[in-house]
């Protein structure tokens, strides 16, 4: 039976979970895939560049892939993962947009947001609750 794109990109994720992320990358990547960093406008071409670029990621073995949503619309997924490592003391999200054709990733556009505090011009408009607001 056929993997859908949910099940692709879920496979993806806890391949990314065992730390390895040449065979994640080799098992869930297509040839062709094109990675797209907007926020720095960096690009990854291929599964090797994939691999080679979060290998160089400081805290080998560490690296924790928690998913906090998913939507799925035909080929296309969206994650939010929480992405952590104790040992670096690194808590961040990857909101990322994930396309899928037979049955591999072909490309993934991916966000890394983070926090900052309320602008002045808001403070007397809006609560802050960070239980509520929880990441």
């Amino acid at each position: 039976m056929a993997m859908n794109s949910t099940d692709i990109v879920r496979g993806f994720w806890e391949a990314m979970r065992g730390n390895d992320f040449t065979l994640a990358a080799e098992r869930w990547l297509s040839p062709d895939y094109i990675g797209l960093w907007p926020q720095s406008s960096e690009v990854i071409q291929g599964p090797a560049a994939y691999a080679r670029v979060n290998n160089a990621f400081p805290g080998r073995g560490d690296w924790r892939f928690e998913e906090r949503a998913l939507l799925a619309d035909g080929a296309r997924v969206v994650t939010d993962m929480l992405i952590s490592n104790a040992p670096l003391e690194v808590e961040i999200h990857a909101i990322t947009f994930h396309e899928t054709r037979d049955g591999l990733i072909h490309r993934q556009t991916e966000y890394w947001p983070d926090r900052y505090p309320r602008p002045d011009w808001r403070a007397d408009l809006l609560p802050v609750d960070p239980e509520i607001a929880r990441w």
